[in-house]
């Protein structure tokens, strides 16, 4: 219930108003039966604005951080997402994709929407990375469609780290569902799967206009953090001291 008060009444109206979004090829969304939407991600705001611009209801694999944040804001996040009816997915360990996959099923198999980031995370840049399968093992083993989607301008609106979004209009762009039954039986198949996700993102790709990057955002990430923390340690070690040249 607190979903469709918060898409119809409270956030969705403001939304609208706000960032007047383009909306381009909503007719690709099925109006009915189990169906993947898959979309690039560059920003935060893209967990509201496409909920609120569909006709049905999606529910999208969140990440269990934004489910046990602390403080008003923390607090304020994970009463958004659960009242949403959003899913949370702990992301470390060798079984968090496995969960994922379990969770994703689950919605499916009762003929709902289901939204995917194939990045795994937000876009550091605004640039396209490479999609995980999970998204092709779903796809195969539910058989549903998977239907494409960019969202265009909400990196500019709000990149990593700003807090309030810009106000500024964006686009949204549904591609044609993907049909991926020729896969049947194969969401075990390393290559199958690849296959899959690489199909899917080039057809993100080609919403969105993006770079793209055949690496996992996720590793960009790390190594960023890495190299930042280098920088850190070298800038803090204090500098030595040569003795002064004897006259």
């Amino acid at each position: 219930m607190f979903y469709y008060v918060l898409k119809f009444v409270l956030l969705g109206p403001v939304l609208r108003l706000l960032f007047r979004p383009r909306i381009e090829g909503l007719e690709h969304v099925p109006a009915e039966g189990g169906a993947i939407v898959a979309g690039n991600h560059l920003s935060f705001s893209d967990h509201f604005l496409m909920p609120a611009i569909l006709k049905r209801r999606i529910t999208f694999l969140a990440k269990a951080e934004y489910f046990t944040g602390r403080g008003p804001k923390g607090r304020l996040t994970a009463f958004f997402f659960r009242g949403a009816g959003q899913i949370p997915v702990d992301r470390s360990g060798k079984e968090a994709g496995k969960a994922a996959i379990r969770e994703g099923l689950g919605v499916l198999g009762k003929d709902e929407l289901l939204g995917i980031y194939p990045e795994g995370t937000r876009s550091l840049d605004g640039r396209l990375y490479k999609g995980k399968v999970g998204v092709a093992v779903m796809a195969i083993t539910a058989g549903v469609p998977v239907v494409p989607c960019a969202m265009v301008g909400t990196f500019e609106i709000q990149p990593p780290g700003q807090k309030v979004p810009r106000i500024k209009r964006v686009t949204i762009r549904f591609g044609e569902p993907l049909d991926f039954s020729r896969y049947a039986g194969l969401e075990n198949e390393k290559a199958a799967v690849r296959a899959v996700t690489d199909e899917i993102m080039y057809e993100i790709l080609a919403l969105s206009g993006q770079e793209y990057v055949d690496r996992y955002a996720a590793d960009v990430k790390a190594e960023q953090e890495t190299d930042r923390a280098k920088a850190g340690r070298v800038k803090d070690r204090p500098a030595k001291k040569f003795p002064r040249p004897r006259r």
